[in-house]
């Protein structure tokens, strides 16, 4: 499906489609996931690689080289080997968090860098449908635990799942112009709080993830394929009022919800 909105039939769909992504899953499978533990997880290898190759341009929109990435991908696979052989049950809470939004970040950065140049991430089929249509989310890409898993499982089975956090939303990154940014460094346990706050804020005060024009405000549709996770439509102006500029804050005080948008164009530089 397309969500670009081209056809009344096709945002028809959309809406059918994105409703049945509003309940958080619950799967026996994945929450087997559940973090019991202390441990920690060492992610310098990601930090540099971020830091190398995340790029913020004038107006704060990370962009990545993902020619450099390329270049780097013996160690982005080693680092991705790595995580996939951690036991993430053993993380303390925090800790696991971070694992997991660093592990979707990741792969999702190895898929792109292979297949680059490509306009967008929904042009990389890796087989499967769902509410994105074609790419690379259902493939099964990852193993942990011995378990197979794709991205979707990652962010819908078990971050969604287990974390019920809607702050998750600002850490996973789908390598696309409208999603929150990539941050430029590797999440933690100690980080991950404040580095999701960070990545909100510069997203609700960024034009893509909210833009307030003539008392009409235009989100990102985030914020309308995961209202749930946010406490519903009725509460996101109070969600995007804590996050935003004072100015800004006081415009979507007054303001009305007119519509969502999203841009699938691949966040290069």
């Amino acid at each position: 499906m397309d969500l670009h909105r081209r056809f009344v039939l096709a945002g028809i769909a959309t809406v059918i489609a994105g409703s049945a992504l509003q309940s958080v899953p619950t799967s026996a499978a994945l929450t087997g996931f559940r973090p019991k533990g202390q441990s920690k997880v060492d992610h310098s290898a990601f930090d540099a690689l971020l830091a190398a190759h995340v790029k913020p341009d004038a107006n704060a929109y990370n962009r990545v080289d993902y020619n450099g990435v390329k270049a780097d991908l013996a160690a982005l696979r080693a680092y991705l080997a790595a995580l996939q052989a951690v036991d993430p049950v053993t993380l303390s809470r925090q800790e696991a968090h971070a694992y997991w939004i660093n592990l979707y970040n990741a792969k999702t950065l190895e898929v792109v860098a292979d297949a680059f140049p490509v306009a967008s991430i929904k042009k990389i089929n890796l087989g499967g449908t769902g509410l994105f249509g074609s790419g690379p989310w259902k493939a099964k890409l990852l193993t942990v635990n011995g378990k197979e898993l794709s991205l979707d499982d990652v962010e819908h089975e078990i971050v969604r799942a287990l974390f019920k956090d809607e702050m998750s939303h600002y850490g996973l990154n789908c390598a696309s112009y409208s999603c929150p940014n990539l941050a430029r460094r590797a999440y933690t346990g100690a980080n991950v709080d404040a580095l999701l706050r960070e990545n909100a804020v510069a997203y609700v005060n960024h034009p893509r993830g909210v833009t307030v024009d003539n008392g009409r405000i235009t989100a990102s549709k985030i914020y309308s394929w995961y209202d749930d996770d946010f406490g519903g439509k009725g509460r996101l102006k109070a969600h995007w009022q804590a996050l935003a500029s004072p100015d800004k804050a006081a415009r979507i005080a007054t303001a009305s919800i007119s519509g969502y948008d999203y841009d699938w164009s691949i966040n290069a530089l």
